[in-house]
């Protein structure tokens, strides 16, 4: 409720001016739902008789943005968003962050609410995404994972650059400046050009973990965040501080991240005088947060990692007599586990040690399994490219590069995404290079390993030395695939069905209306034919009005117009091929597949369930039912080669956790190629998200009788 020195909302009496509020709406795919709650806000701000502007943040980029004029003008901001928006020009002003739901559904009541929201204190990130809203499924539980684990990605996101100039910058010192040295490794020699680029991407690797660290604690805490969780990544990566050969890495700085979040999110809550306020985030709160993390990992938790290393090398020079296969392995399993961490560490530098006395075929053992991580992990991107984001495979064509010249830290990214599936899978692959080196008696002159001292003539055994690494890199690519798609699939309920190679799946759980059957296994993951994707005959979907039985999945000959001649709809993008008249599918995960069937109906989708297993993570990340009867699956993916949108209805509705409760009736389906985002049809698709807000566009659509009338009422979007 109001206070009494808020505007009232709307301005009826003239002695007071009009209510002027801001709002900013966005989704994480800023495609449907951003412009949605951008109509609905501006359609109840006008008939409560209140001044917004909506700012949009779509994959066309921003829209309408918010002036310095506006913001100081406003009486509040309404923040409408499922990712993260920049709050810190909102400094001073009554500021509400809620779900982008929340503003699809209940606008009115953020209107009423924004003019007793707090005052935001000019902290930088958050809004939406990490801010509960009403409504929404999922418990305080689930909410809690979904921030940790959209924290850990944001720390990996920028980490992922440091880690390909740093590693490429090295490599290639390397392999064109540096020579193989029995005390050295791989040298090159001081003062030269090479040295500098090394040296360069030196600071680029050490980098790499506070980075991770910093912006790990920053997608939790805001900017007072991000300089403990950085020192704290600093000091989680120098062993020295805590009287340890070997810092914590990778592992160390996702604790030192967390720690840093929370702990600035629990100082946040201290009540401090007025006066003190305005240097909370950038003095008071940093400092206490950096001092603190700083002396607890280096008094609490830099100790285990020193006393884990000293006993670790004591047990490992206690194995020299055993077994060389069993030796091999458990220094495999070691190089693996953490990638430069002090279990890594302890392993090569028990191997270079050996090399003194001369005993290589330890460091043989320890030279087999160091490129298998960056190279079973680069492999992993290349024979299942749908598991994977734009991002993530050409971070995965780096990482085949920095292990052919033995950088390990090129597989860090991936294990800090997916700790629970990549590390086993690494260690695994370095367990079985580790044990074949060892079995073989490999033997490794320089305390370097991978490919590269190969070429450089420091290895005995070359053949086996080969061998070890890609038996070991193809096990831990196709043991990380396995993983993450059953990964996937227990997320989603989904049984994993056996295919050909025992690794390529094929859709499961298919209700009805969703006949999808899996295509050929490629290197690219499942290729599905346009002909194979119609629905089967079990499921198929009802005549159109007016047309023969069987006509309807006819193929076009490709000479016909798609659309009728007085105007394309929606930009020639949905066409009476992608338009269905009656929804066979009474679940959202079966209407799902069944829309993909029809849009692969087109011939221009190329991966079927890559399709369906991007639009059910958009579903996990929040519903696409938007309330109204209406819901818009939709998907930014290169399954689709061209921009496609699809239309159907289903009479008894189909349950998609809307917020109003309704069941959708009225089921647009939107996928769109990742180069794509950005292009003019966005702005088409933004106009349709409006559309719909009007009550008498979807009566229309609900009793068009056929294809070309739903055509028709469509065509009305401009």
């Amino acid at each position: 409720m109001t206070s009494p020195a808020d505007p009232p909302i709307g301005g009826a009496s003239s002695g007071q001016r009009r209510l002027k509020l801001l709002a900013v709406t966005a989704c994480p795919t800023g495609i449907a739902h951003t412009y949605m709650a951008a109509e609905k806000l501006s359609q109840a701000a006008e008939s409560l008789g209140v001044d917004m502007k909506v700012e949009t943040q779509g994959s066309i980029g921003a829209e309408n943005v918010l002036s310095d004029n506006d913001v100081r003008e406003a009486d509040g901001i309404i923040i409408a968003a499922d990712k993260d928006v920049d709050r810190s020009r909102f400094a001073g002003k009554r500021v509400l962050s809620v779900g982008v739901s929340e503003g699809i559904s209940h606008p009115e009541r953020l209107i009423e609410q924004v003019q007793s929201a707090p005052v935001h204190d000019g902290s930088g990130a958050g809004g939406g995404a990490g801010q509960p809203s009403g409504g929404g499924a999922g418990g305080g539980g689930g909410r809690e994972r979904s921030v940790a684990y959209k924290a850990l990605m944001n720390g990996v996101s920028y980490m992922i650059p440091f880690v390909v100039v740093g590693g490429l910058l090295i490599a290639v010192s390397l392999s064109l400046g540096g020579h193989t040295d029995p005390k050295g490794g791989l040298v090159i020699p001081d003062d030269s050009f090479w040295m500098h680029v090394n040296q360069i991407g030196t600071i680029g690797f050490t980098l790499m973990v506070p980075i991770l660290s910093g912006y790990i604690a920053y997608a939790i805490g805001d900017r007072p965040a991000l300089v403990p969780g950085m020192i704290g990544g600093w000091i989680a990566n120098t062993g020295e501080l805590y009287d340890s050969k070997a810092g914590a890495g990778f592992i160390g700085a996702i604790v030192t991240g967390f720690l840093a979040g929370y702990l600035v999110l629990w100082i946040k809550k201290v009540k401090v005088p007025k006066f003190v306020q305005p240097i909370m985030p950038i003095i008071v709160i940093p400092i206490i947060a950096t001092t603190a993390l700083g002396l607890f990992f280096i008094y609490v938790i830099g100790k285990p990692i020193s006393w884990v290393f000293e006993h670790l090398t004591s047990w490992l020079s206690g194995m020299t007599g055993t077994s060389a296969i069993l030796l091999g392995a458990i220094l495999g399993l070691m190089i693996a586990f953490d990638m430069g961490g002090p279990v890594n560490k302890t392993a090569f530098l028990f191997g270079t040690g050996l090399i003194a006395t001369g005993n290589q075929t330890v460091m043989g053992m320890c030279a087999a399994a160091i490129p298998v991580m960056p190279l079973g992990q680069g492999l992993a991107t290349l024979i299942r490219k749908r598991l994977y984001n734009e991002q993530e495979r050409e971070t995965g064509l780096a990482a085949l590069f920095m292990g052919f010249f033995g950088i390990s830290e090129g597989a860090i990214p991936f294990a800090a995404a997916r700790p629970a599936q990549v590390i086993p899978a690494n260690m695994l692959g370095g367990a079985v290079a580790g044990a074949i080196a060892g079995m073989a008696g490999v033997k490794d002159a320089v305390p370097h390993g991978g490919p590269i001292v190969a070429v450089l003539s420091a290895v005995g055994g070359v053949p086996m030395f080969f061998l070890a690494i890609a038996v070991g890199s193809v096990v831990t690519a196709l043991t990380t695939v396995t993983l993450v798609d059953l990964s996937e699939r227990k997320r989603r309920g989904a049984p994993l069905v056996d295919a050909p190679g025992g690794l390529a799946p094929v859709l499961a759980g298919v209700g009805a209306g969703s006949g999808v059957t899996s295509g050929s296994a490629t290197a690219g993951g499942l290729r599905k034919a346009p002909e194979a994707a119609a629905p089967v005959p079990a499921a198929a979907p009802e005549p159109k009005p007016g047309s023969e039985p069987g006509t309807e999945t006819e193929p076009r000959t490709g000479t016909e117009p798609e659309t009728e001649p007085f105007g394309e709809v929606l930009s020639g993008y949905l066409t009476e091929q992608t338009v269905q008249v009656r929804l066979a599918a009474s679940d959202k995960e079966a209407a799902i597949r069944e829309m993909a069937a029809l849009l692969a109906s087109t011939g221009k989708v190329n991966d079927v369930e890559e399709l369906v297993r991007t639009a059910l993570r958009r579903e996990e990340q929040g519903t696409t039912g938007l309330g109204e009867e209406i819901a818009i699956p939709h998907a930014k993916t290169d399954a689709v080669d061209s921009p496609l949108v699809g239309f159907a209805r289903s009479p008894e509705g189909v349950e998609w956790g809307s917020l109003d409760g309704t069941k959708a009736k009225l089921i647009f389906m939107i996928s769109v190629p990742e180069a794509a985002a950005g292009d003019e049809h966005l702005r088409i698709l933004a106009l349709l998200s409006r559309k719909l807000m009007d009550p008498g566009f979807r009566e229309r659509l609900e009793t068009a009788p056929d294809d070309a009338a739903i055509l028709d009422v469509l065509r009305e979007v401009r």
